[in-house]
């Protein structure tokens, strides 16, 4: 009776220690066993650990060590039972201890699977909220850009038609009123743009963007390069003819960069001068923008807003962007690459 009932005092270890339980219930039902009787509190006492140990442990090491003490249950019952191996009392207790053990392994497989799924869950909440403040974080910069390619042309041309107005108010008025007309004019275009700008952010669907006005290419190139020399700024256009065809985006970021050189040699530049070339180079479209700087070179753009913005457009389309200045003059590189499913017409150019 004192050996049955040992195994009671072990049962609050099974959760720490569940080997050492099973263990100790093992040895306990061996004890019965070769004193000539079967204890059933023993052997719920062994089904009990079986569970423990294959529930708190390892797969191999909970299964490994519940078929040992299946095993020895088997073997020892037969003692009491004169020697029959297959008695059907014995064969019950077997059974119970190896299903006891296969109930532990369930609920051990269930509690991991558990887990995993939550640990999935966790991971898919993060990688929600890291891909939100990417989305942000991207939607930030690129209004950043549009602003930048709408507003920054017009304000610089707004803001040296109103030196050139105060300037000759007095001296030629009739210069002051071409400048206060190409004042009114940029407002115009930068107020149209702002509002267009803001639609797009506005818009809900496709079908509200269709309806916003074109994106500007190089076939208005020529309009561009007479907005300069609006605001006194002599631009020496070279367009190579049979340019190779670009795709609408590739063609947009084209004019862009162009647009972003005059506006910096507008700027930045000395002598009121900018050169441009537009060719073709390893089929893809180059372009070049060239301007005196001031002595020195300090004024000139190596890295501002409008440059980084242009960079991150044209690295959009898998183009290239260089800047420099060299001999005094600053130069912008432009390698924006052609559109392969359209094929160029000989003689003509977008």
């Amino acid at each position: 009776m004192v050996i049955a009932l040992v195994p009671v005092a072990v049962m609050p270890l099974r959760r720490r220690r569940p080997i050492t339980a099973l263990a100790v219930s093992v040895v306990c039902v061996v004890a019965v066993a070769l004193a000539g009787t079967l204890a059933p509190a023993a052997l719920v006492a062994v089904m009990i650990t079986a569970f423990a140990v294959t529930n708190r442990t390892r797969r191999t090491v909970g299964l490994a060590c519940v078929g040992a003490a299946a095993l020895v249950v088997f073997l020892v019952s037969a003692v009491p039972l004169g020697g029959e191996l297959f008695h059907p009392g014995a064969t019950q207790f077997v059974t119970l201890v190896v299903l006891a053990g296969a109930m532990g392994d369930a609920t051990r497989s269930r509690r991991e699977a558990l887990a995993a799924v939550t640990e999935r869950a966790e991971r898919a909440e993060q990688g929600r909220d890291e891909e939100a403040r990417r989305r942000v974080v991207e939607e930030r910069v690129r209004i950043a850009r549009d602003l930048h390619d709408v507003v920054a042309h017009q304000i610089s041309v707004i803001s040296l038609s109103a030196g050139v107005a105060s300037s000759s108010l007095e001296s030629r008025p009739e210069r002051a009123r071409e400048a206060l007309t190409t004042i009114r004019s940029a407002s115009r275009t930068v107020l149209a743009d702002i509002g267009g700008l803001l639609a797009m952010l506005r818009a809900q669907d496709d079908v509200e963007h269709r309806d916003l006005h074109p994106q500007a290419g190089l076939a208005q190139l020529d309009a561009l390069v007479e907005r300069f020399a609006g605001v006194s700024l002599d631009v020496v256009l070279r367009r190579e003819s049979g340019l190779v065809a670009l795709s609408p985006a590739c063609d947009h970021v084209a004019y862009l960069a162009l647009q972003e050189g005059l506006t910096n040699a507008h700027k930045h530049g000395a002598g009121d001068r900018a050169v441009v070339d537009v060719r073709t180079r390893g089929g893809a479209l180059a372009l070049k923008v060239t301007n005196p700087v001031r002595q020195g070179g300090a004024d000139a753009p190596p890295s501002g807003h409008g440059l980084r913005g242009l960079r991150e457009r044209v690295a959009s389309v898998r183009g290239r962007v260089e800047a420099s200045t060299v001999d005094g003059e600053f130069r912008l590189d432009v390698t924006v690459p052609a559109d392969r499913t359209v094929p160029a017409e000989p003689g003509e150019g977008r």
